[in-house]
């Protein structure tokens, strides 16, 4: 058969006795050209799942209280609990030179506690700066207690920076930048205080003593609670 180009929209095959001149429009086959279909749909994301619960966590939180970090056992700890009280947030290490910092944590846990029921202290143990806590979650647990006593809420195992951050750390990053505008997390025992009406009050490096948190504790107590 001859190969004819009869259109800018058709391929048309003629019977190869036939001379161009005098073919018939019958012994014309026509075949559509084939055009390629290009999707203007965004790519899927590496991880869907992950990202559609980040971002759907946090378009909605409007405070501290509205995220559900895991504790020690994996389950969701809700922090709306803690709903109208103080918080101080520690990322926390068992292996760090600040590890001793577990114990001025626990003096003034217990102090305030002794006075006011409202003041809450929760660790997020984190094995991302030099890999200094390399435990497992009981592993971490029973550190903590032995060697420090400690008593306050030391949930589960947590990423503070990168992709696969916990959301209550994004959120309490953006809400409190460190020095210069950095939100990133530097190390081990930085701390951040929640106030009652669960924003972030202030943020304070590694280096802060927990002992010298006690009057911004106790400023923010004094306050009136506005449970949501």
């Amino acid at each position: 058969m001859t190969l004819l180009r009869a259109s800018a929209t058709a391929v048309c095959l003629l019977p190869s006795t036939l001379a161009p001149p005098l073919f018939a429009a019958s012994s014309v086959i026509c075949k559509p050209r084939q055009h390629r279909v290009i999707s203007l749909a965004p790519p899927t994301p590496r991880h869907p799942h992950r990202i559609a619960a980040y971002s759907t966590t946090m378009a909605s939180a409007a405070s501290f209280y509205d995220f559900k970090p895991k504790d020690k056992k994996g389950a969701p700890y809700d922090l709306n609990q803690l709903n109208g009280k103080v918080v101080l947030v520690v990322n926390t290490a068992s292996k760090c030179g600040f590890t001793p910092q577990f114990e001025g944590l626990e003096k003034l846990y217990k102090e305030i506690k002794a006075t006011n029921a409202d003041f809450e202290i929760l660790g997020f143990p984190c094995n991302q700066f030099a890999g200094q806590d390399p435990g497992t979650d009981d592993d971490i647990q029973s550190f903590c207690q032995i060697n420090y006593g400690v008593s306050f809420p030391v949930l589960g195992k947590t990423d503070v920076n990168g992709d696969k951050a916990e959301p209550v750390w994004e959120w309490m990053k953006k809400s409190k930048p460190g020095i210069m505008g950095l939100q990133r997390i530097k190390w081990n025992f930085e701390k951040f205080l929640i106030g009652r009406d669960g924003q972030v009050v202030q943020r304070w490096a590694s280096t802060t003593k927990p002992e010298s948190l006690k009057s911004a504790v106790e400023a923010e107590l004094k306050k009136t609670a506005s449970k949501a």
